[in-house]
């Protein structure tokens, strides 16, 4: 425990995934039994969250050029240093750069400053790296950025299916409740996951190869008469869908996928007989060359099935981080304008008339990889992220983040991988200090309320005091709540429903569930990334560790699992003469790491990479998903070799 004044018994909610569960701190963290989303249950990394205060950034640094060391300078010259950038600089030089760590007061603030007041809508988030994906598909499908069920849903179906998601590892409290109920579990996964052991059907597909199941699996619901004719009547079905789906070759699909006919008929079995059916994704189908059509192939199987917009059954996107959901709410994309709304004349008026402002910009920005690889910016402002480590082809982000004129990051803790490219580093305060809210992965809003005292401002704070000395008005908050506020007051403008008075947690978005919205969308593989071949023969997937979070800038305080390792299959391990404990090189045609192997059971000619190895991305092409500009981090070609 720490040896610091510790705040009267608190209830709060975790900074971790996107379950959001609810804890009590006093003399340690306990889980909250009356938070709906974890009923007293906390994972490893969630109950050790107050012991995470070590590694503090506690004064700004500054250097002039990025060559030189940083010295110490003082809050107030701080704030003067990055508006006086900031004013110097054209709109379409300026970027924002945001993160799932921020509150939606920080998230709201940031949106406002950069859209609203510095007219640049170069504004993206680090969930743009995992949740992109599917938010373009979800408003392909039904017509906005909204998850239309709860994991309650899931816990009270009778199967739930987990499609590129280790859940077990990724959502840990969620899954567990699952578990608890024994409802049936369904897997598809290149790897043989923790998941993956607790289901009653494991499905191995090839990396790349959802598309093609998912397409064979609604096949085969046409074949065995299984479409619920009563909701296709009812929904905006695309012309030619059904003529396209009758020509699928199944088991030419299940051979690209990689999948026995055996377990394929198996999984269309259980999908039909089993009243009740959730499906659950996450990474495996998101951070993909095609994930938006991954997404939608996947959707469209609970649409022809019936099983869409209704409780217990239906498409649950997993969002990664605590906060990625309420990051979208406010606009915190570069697709976005703000609280759901879409760039469009209309839409700009409704946002300058509630701002009080004129003359922002009218179409999306530059998206997170974009931003620093394409912009050409002169200041980019990072918040509570690390996109030097995240972001895909390392080598072409350290080159390109280097070029930038002026870096400023705001951060908690120190030596973050962007820090060695910051011109200016500002500290802020982390979970533990901050107070707001932040909306979960199933449109749940909780209030966090912090435990210890303050030692350094709130991101909201920040940009607030940056504003201010631009000379902006439409800043002077007193308090997050006041920010909240505005920000319920402004959701009118679309259809979120969150302005009206309600206790924590409470969710937003109950009446949006109307099959009129649905579009049943024909989408076919697209194979955009270079395929194995004989110098590079193997696939990388990365993956997710139970008990670290990303960079782990947190959970390596207190947990000293490891991530340096590669998974193999024994086959491949056994061809290459490496027993597990060796080091072997991994390489790509874009970096090389050394790592240990660990005999794991995957699919041959597939390996596996924590994505909390912080030198992963020197392996990881930059291949992105054109309709969501996100990165695909599971098909990159590799060797392996013993060194």
């Amino acid at each position: 425990m720490e040896n610091e004044k510790r705040l009267k018994l608190i209830k709060t909610a975790c900074s971790y995934c996107g379950v959001g569960c609810g804890f009590v701190v006093d003399e340690k963290i306990r889980g909250d039994k009356t938070h709906p989303n974890n009923k007293g249950l906390l994972c490893k990394k969630g109950s050790l969250s107050d012991r995470v205060n070590n590694n503090r950034l506690l004064k700004p640094l500054f250097r002039k050029n990025k060559n030189e060391e940083f010295r110490e300078i003082s809050y107030q010259e701080a704030i003067k240093i990055v508006a006086s950038k900031l004013k110097a600089t054209k709109p379409e030089k300026i970027g924002f750069y945001l993160s799932g760590q921020m509150l939606n007061e920080d998230y709201y603030l940031a949106n406002k400053l950069a859209k609203g007041y510095l007219k640049t809508s170069n504004v993206d988030t680090n969930s743009r790296t995992c949740m992109a994906s599917a938010v373009v598909a979800m408003k392909r499908v039904w017509g906005s950025d909204y998850v239309p069920l709860t994991m309650q849903d899931a816990i009270d179906s009778d199967l739930v299916i987990f499609a590129g998601s280790n859940a077990a590892e990724s959502h840990i409290v969620f899954f567990n409740q699952i578990k608890r109920k024994g409802l049936k579990i369904i897997v598809i996964d290149p790897r043989f996951t923790k998941t993956a052991k607790e289901a009653d059907l494991y499905v191995p597909i090839s990396p790349g190869g959802d598309t093609y199941f998912f397409l064979a699996v609604a096949k085969r619901f046409l074949e065995l008469g299984a479409v619920d004719e009563s909701v296709v009547r009812e929904v905006n079905v695309d012309d030619g869908y059904f003529e396209r789906l009758k020509e699928v070759n199944i088991d030419e699909n299940l051979k690209k996928a990689g999948v026995k006919r055996s377990v394929f008929e198996e999984f269309v079995k259980e999908f039909i007989e089993n009243k009740n059916v959730v499906g659950c994704w996450t990474m495996g189908l998101n951070q993909s060359s095609e994930g938006v059509e991954k997404n939608i192939a996947f959707i469209n199987l609970f649409i022809l099935r019936g099983k869409i917009f209704k409780p217990k059954n239906g498409p649950l996107s997993l969002t990664g981080q605590p906060n990625a959901m309420g990051g979208r709410e406010v606009g915190g994309l570069a697709t976005t304008l703000a609280v759901h709304l879409d760039y469009s004349p209309e839409n700009v008026k409704k946002v300058e008339e509630f701002w009080g402002v004129s003359g922002m910009p009218t179409a999306p920005g530059l998206t997170a990889d974009e931003m620093i690889k394409k912009g050409n910016l002169e200041v980019l402002l990072v918040m509570h992220t690390d996109p030097v480590y995240h972001l895909p082809n390392r080598h072409l982000t350290e080159k390109k983040i280097s070029e930038i004129d002026f870096v400023v990051e705001v951060n908690a803790y120190k030596n973050s991988e962007t820090s060695k490219f910051a011109n200016l580093i500002i500290p802020a305060a982390p979970f533990g200090e901050k107070r707001g809210t932040q909306t979960n992965l199933d449109r749940l809003i909780s209030k966090i309320i912090p435990f210890r005292e303050k030692k350094a401002k709130q991101d909201y704070e920040i940009l607030c005091d940056i504003a201010k000395e631009l000379g902006f008005s439409g800043f002077d908050f007193s308090s997050g709540d006041e920010v909240f506020k505005e920000y319920q007051e402004m959701t009118r403008l679309s259809d979120m429903n969150i302005y009206e008075a309600k206790e924590f947690p409470f969710r937003w978005g109950e009446n949006l569930s109307d099959l009129k919205r649905i579009n049943l969308l024909w989408v076919e593989p697209k194979n955009r990334t270079p395929m194995p071949n004989e110098t590079y023969p193997f696939i990388l997937v990365t993956m997710r560790v139970a008990n670290h979070w990303h960079s782990m800038s947190k959970t390596s305080q207190v947990i000293k699992d490891e991530v340096d390792f590669v998974e193999m299959n024994e086959e491949d391990m056994r061809e290459l003469g490496v027993s597990s404990g060796e080091i072997v090189r991994v390489e790509s045609e874009y970096g090389s790491v050394e790592v240990r192997v660990k005999k794991a059971k995957i699919k041959r000619k597939v390996v596996a990479i924590p994505m909390h190895f912080r030198k992963i991305n020197y392996l990881v092409h930059n291949v992105l998903d054109p309709l969501s500009k996100e990165p695909d981090y599971n098909t990159t070609r590799v060797r392996v070799e013993r060194i």
